[in-house]
């Protein structure tokens, strides 16, 4: 039986992702995002939401410059990850604060996050207000990648990023669980009846 529970904001996964942008002074600054998704193939792009009822500066950063990166953390930089989602660039450098370093990207004004091994260079597409977020669809111009998370095509392998899930229902992290079937084939069978 089906039970109504309290309305939530909820996606199940949800990536815990990392934005990072360049303040007006050239400042790198970051804050962990679970409102994130993919949102077009042609082009390709992605889309972030930023909490805008709170004081943000990786959300002022990025309406200032138009651009941003997008990381992916991997299930061990949990903590890392917490903390550019709890501290306010307002506060601290929070990068230094975890001992991260960063480089400017190669096709946008943003900086990369050394440690995380894969980042998104992204532009930005169009921008909307939706209730407490500020909504902004970035189209990603570059991918970068570790070696170490690609396979011999130099395609990224899941298993090998071990992305941080996020739950916003719990306020937990997860590691996602083995690969169970491939897509567009295991529901061909339904195909064939």
């Amino acid at each position: 039986m089906k039970v109504n529970i309290k309305k939530h904001t909820m996606m199940y996964p949800a990536p815990a992702v990392v934005a990072s942008a360049y303040d007006s002074e050239g400042n790198a600054d970051a804050c962990t995002l679970a409102f994130a998704t993919m949102c077009s193939h042609h082009p390709p792009a992605v889309m972030i939401a930023i909490n805008s009822t709170l004081k943000r500066k990786t959300l002022k950063s990025i309406l200032q410059t138009n651009e941003f990166c997008l990381a992916f953390p991997s299930a061990d930089q949990a903590a890392e990850a917490d903390y550019l989602g709890i501290e306010s660039g307002y506060n601290a450098d929070k990068l230094a604060k975890i001992n991260y370093h960063h480089h400017k990207a190669e096709k946008v004004n943003a900086p990369i996050i050394d440690e995380f091994k894969v980042s998104l260079e992204c532009k930005v597409m169009h921008i909307a207000e939706v209730g407490s977020h500020t909504q902004i669809t970035g189209e990603i111009v570059n991918v970068q990648a570790d070696e170490d998370v690609l396979d011999e095509k130099n395609r990224i392998v899941f298993e090998k990023l071990d992305p941080l899930v996020y739950d916003d229902i719990t306020h937990s992290y997860f590691k996602t669980g083995e690969k169970i079937s491939d897509a567009f084939k295991v529901g061909l069978k339904f195909k064939k009846e």
